[in-house]
């Protein structure tokens, strides 16, 4: 059987009798024909009768000059110059007479490009064999696919397939884009506060590790500051939760404003709770940018009917070491806020720094 698993056979009688001989040679006529067919091979066009009949799948005229079809085959070698895979489906064998014998073949064609057109078609060709003096020649070659779209100059609709390749192409680097975009987009929100726009407490840990491990490699501190919304339970049951909201955002975006420099984050740490971030960072430049937010929180003036200056004000606690690998970086959290307690044991409304004998 070679290379085909089905084959049937059918001998000039209708029966399945043929004999294996007869059976070999349409088997190794048809092998030759698809072998040199699918090789690309010009010693092909030598195999046609000179009483030659056929057509091509990208056309509905049948040819009747071998010299035409010749033009055809090198027309088909020349636009698909590499070798092409012949996927058989289904092969029959006729066995009509003495001097003609029929393959008729059902395959898929795989090109050497990236193909999802052709490659899913089904292909079916008949080749008609005789015997010619002393040799056999093919007589009638006829193959049907849907290759309705090639052009008049193409055997394959290679034009049709190069430009749906592009097009995939452009679909799949948009849909790169896209995901990539995405992705981003996504890891911005699982980073951000979904109320006040800024780092959440997820992120600020993050980023505290990171500056951590580089500060201890650079040999320079970092500072933290904490800082809480003095009295706003009391702006809540006042105002309501809207207000408050509205509170949390306005002062999210002056701490934001108030952070200029590179590596310097605000984050929500939770409820009205907010850290400052502050690398390469001393406690007296720390100190300096706490007093400067402290400030800017009253520059706001947010009302707040029942606060002692009848606006929103803040208490804040500041922490600045040098990371080392005998400490984790919790530790600067744990000293910022105690200095933030210590801030609003003594009336809030102020910063305190750090209490070195507690370190």
């Amino acid at each position: 059987m070679g290379k085909f698993d089905k084959i049937v056979s059918h001998s000039r009688n209708g029966t399945e009798s043929m004999s294996a001989e007869r059976h070999r040679l349409i088997l190794s006529l048809f092998e030759e024909y698809i072998d040199m067919y699918a090789s690309r091979d010009d010693r092909l066009t030598a195999h046609f009768s000179d009483n030659f009949s056929g057509y091509a799948g990208s056309s509905d005229v049948l040819v009747t000059d071998i010299r035409e079809w010749i033009g055809i085959t090198r027309q088909d070698f020349a636009q698909v110059p590499g070798c092409i895979d012949i996927e058989m489906l289904d092969l029959s064998l006729q066995d009509l007479a003495d001097d003609i014998v029929v393959a008729t073949a059902f395959f898929h064609i795989h090109l050497p490009i990236p193909d999802e057109i052709l490659s899913k078609e089904t292909a079916r060709l008949v080749l008609i064999f005789r015997y010619e003096e002393t040799e056999w020649k093919i007589v009638h070659s006829g193959i049907s696919i849907p290759y309705e779209l090639s052009h008049d100059d193409e055997i394959y609709p290679m034009s049709r397939l190069k430009k749906r390749n592009l097009e995939l192409e452009q679909i799949i680097s948009a849909r790169t884009k896209e995901l990539a975009e995405a992705n981003r987009l996504l890891q911005i929100q699982s980073n951000t506060d979904g109320l006040t726009n800024i780092s959440n407490r997820r992120h600020f840990d993050h980023l505290l590790s990171q500056e951590w491990n580089r500060n201890q490699r650079s040999g320079t501190p970092l500072a933290v500051i904490m800082l809480d919304i003095d009295h706003f339970k009391s702006f809540n049951d006042l105002y309501g939760h809207l207000v408050g909201d509205h509170c949390l955002q306005s002062l999210a975006q002056g701490l934001a404003q108030s952070t200029r420099r590179v590596g310097e984050v605000v984050a929500r740490y939770g409820g009205e709770e907010f850290v400052i971030l502050l690398p390469n960072a001393d406690k007296q430049a720390a100190f300096a940018v706490a007093e400067h937010i402290h400030q800017k929180v009253l520059s706001l003036a947010i009302p707040h009917a029942t606060s002692p200056r009848g606006i929103v004000t803040v208490s804040l606690g500041v922490a600045s070491v040098q990371p080392s690998n005998q400490q984790l970086p919790v530790e600067l959290l744990r000293l910022a806020d105690a200095a933030l307690y210590r801030a609003k044991l003594a009336g809030r409304d102020c910063v305190h720094l750090q209490d070195d004998s507690s370190a």
